[in-house]
């Protein structure tokens, strides 16, 4: 089978519409990385404004033209800023920078498969998440104003196109990106579900995967259950907006004017988007999660501890986070006892999520810890997961979260727990998947001065961001000077504004040592971290196909690491037992 891989390629077939999937988890990563440049300043430019809302910028003319005229950002470009930040963070850096880069690198290798289920599926769905990128990129340039109206686009800002500047044009592009998304979406976690199940190699169960593939299995599962939700959605507004409909309008006025619109409702929106909204949470979290306990694993030098019990938590919250959405809806006017019921099922969340914190925990406990730059990224994931985490506990609880609703706490809370920590998540993948992506080693100080700079500078911003919530201070105003109450909070929102700044730049090391590492970077070993899994057996030049020959058999678990005989020493002095190694008399897998 492999000699069918070795076909004359073109740098168009090779580089550009490669059906590879090596060359796609590349592709998505380099795409993910320019949308988060994109997301990261703009959110650098609204945080200047928040912390010094009267002073003029020249950076913020420079960028924002007639949106930032004077130097001084007006209040519909702010919030255009925070909209397309929050649109490009979640889904086109962290979705794609995790599930798309990872689940495209790590499946096929990690299962021992030739490569995706359907090769050309894969390209289409890059190629469409390219092309949604596109016409996002694009919707920050209309000169009608970008879309506004929250990266939530709840209507009526959303659904009327004469409600402000960003409902326009910019909102349009935004749906129609959107649309494209989810269908790149879709494909890619059919072609991921399909493969797991069917694409594993000679002794791969289902009980021997490793937790990184369990992770991107769930995810896929999760998002073929709840995109096409956010897709009715966003068709639906479309039809509102272009087509007259009342799906999500009704007695709406504007200017004195009464609108035709009748019958429809906004918190239909939300339910619909929620559905999606939350489980995207977890879509986003756990490949993080899965790469993080391959890191700690493999870093800590011992077996991941509670391995049935990790694949249990993945799949209780894959489960759960598709029946809690209503708690973002707890000041819509819910019923109560509706509202205990979401109350419920999200305090029930945190059962699965203590027993993946603990369980890296265990595995570091006493562990021979190899602080490279990944096993740093992926400690400080745990780390943000369960102080982020915590905080959830009062945004569950219904009676509390109406206190701090849609204020700074909010966005504390969301940007610890998913952002931060699926962030730390992915950089922790780059630095350890490296060496198999490009075949050279990324400069180890570089990456030690990129966690420092950027932990403290998370925990900097979003750290002091939940006692201005805590003092009422809400969220998407740009400006908070027309109320005296708020003037003493201004030196907390400068504090964290240099934090900020200092975490943007702290960016530009990664990515120095990135491309840098790809042409001048020391040659990588073949097994550089001592890992179990199978992409570490296949060869550093990489091949359409994966191995050369057969595919090797598996013949155990993934984290038989500092494994010992019977007399207490390493088995044949390694501290390492790949998975193709077979079972020896006496000896049992777990």
């Amino acid at each position: 089978m492999s000699e069918n891989h070795h076909h004359k390629e073109t740098f168009v077939t090779k580089y550009i519409f490669s059906q590879d999937h090596k060359m796609i988890a590349k592709q998505y990563l380099v795409t993910g990385m320019f949308m988060g440049v994109v997301g990261v300043f703009m959110s650098l430019l609204f945080r200047l404004q928040l912390a010094y809302p009267e002073q003029k910028f020249t950076i913020i003319e420079a960028f924002l033209g007639k949106g930032g005229e004077g130097g001084q950002m007006t209040p519909d470009m702010y919030l255009g800023l925070v909209t397309i930040h929050g649109t490009i963070m979640v889904f086109f850096v962290l979705t794609a920078g995790l599930s798309g880069t990872f689940s495209n690198l790590l499946i096929p290798l990690q299962i021992g498969a030739r490569d995706m289920a359907s090769g050309f599926l894969n390209m289409i769905s890059y190629w469409l998440f390219f092309l949604s990128s596109i016409i996002m990129f694009a919707s920050i340039f209309v000169h009608t104003g970008m879309a506004a109206a929250g990266w939530t686009v709840y209507p009526p800002l959303s659904a009327l196109p004469q409600a402000m500047s960003g409902s326009g044009l910019g909102m349009t592009l935004w749906l129609v990106s959107m649309a494209i998304f989810i269908a790149s979406s879709l494909m890619g976690s059919l072609n991921y579900i399909v493969t797991v199940l069917n694409l594993r190699t000679k002794g791969m169960k289902m009980t021997r995967l490793p937790l990184t593939i369990w992770a991107f299995f769930i995810t896929a599962i999760i998002g073929v259950i709840s995109f096409p939700v956010l897709l009715s959605a966003a068709l639906l507004l479309i039809f509102d907006r272009s087509f007259g409909t009342s799906f999500y309008l009704s007695d709406i006025f504007i200017q004195g004017e009464v609108l035709h619109y009748q019958g429809g409702s906004p918190i239909l929106f939300e339910h619909l988007f929620w559905f999606l909204g939350h489980p995207e949470v977890y879509i986003i979290l756990l490949p993080a999660l899965g790469i993080t306990s391959e890191v700690i694993s493999t870093n800590a030098r011992k077996p991941i501890f509670g391995y049935r019990a990790m694949i249990g938590s993945i799949i209780a919250i894959a489960f759960l986070s598709t029946i809690v959405w209503g708690h973002h809806m707890f000041v819509t006017g819910m019923n109560p006892f509706l509202g205990s019921v979401f109350t419920f099922t999200t305090l029930l969340i945190a059962i699965p999520s203590a027993v993946k914190a603990f369980n890296y925990i265990t595995t570091l406990w006493k562990g021979n810890l190899q602080l490279n730059p990944a096993m740093l990224f992926s400690i400080g994931m745990v780390s943000t997961f369960i102080t982020g985490g915590l905080t959830g506990l009062i945004l569950g609880d219904s009676a509390l979260d109406i206190n701090v609703h849609d204020t700074m706490f909010v966005v504390a809370h969301f940007h610890l727990v998913m952002g931060i920590s699926a962030l730390f998540g992915m950089f922790a993948g780059v630095y350890h998947w490296f060496p198999k992506m490009y075949g050279k080693m990324m400069n180890k100080h570089m990456g030690y001065l990129h966690f420092w700079l950027t932990a403290i500078s998370a925990y900097g911003v979003f750290f002091p961001m939940h006692f201005l919530g805590l003092a009422g201070l809400p969220r998407r105003y740009y400006s908070n000077t027309a109320f005296p109450i708020f003037d003493d909070l201004l030196h907390i929102n400068k504090v964290m504004t240099v934090f900020a700044l200092i975490g943007g730049a702290a960016q530009l090391i990664f990515l120095a040592n990135f491309f840098i590492s790809i042409k001048r970077g020391q040659k990588a070993p073949a097994n550089p971290w001592k890992g179990n899994t199978l992409e570490w057996t296949t060869p550093v030049e990489h091949i359409h196909g994966n191995w050369p020959g057969e595919i090797p058999e598996v013949h155990r678990w993934a984290y038989d690491y500092s494994k010992t005989d019977e007399n207490g020493d390493l088995w044949e002095g390694k501290d390492f037992t790949p998975q193709i190694i077979p079972i020896r008399n006496g000896e049992e897998e777990f």
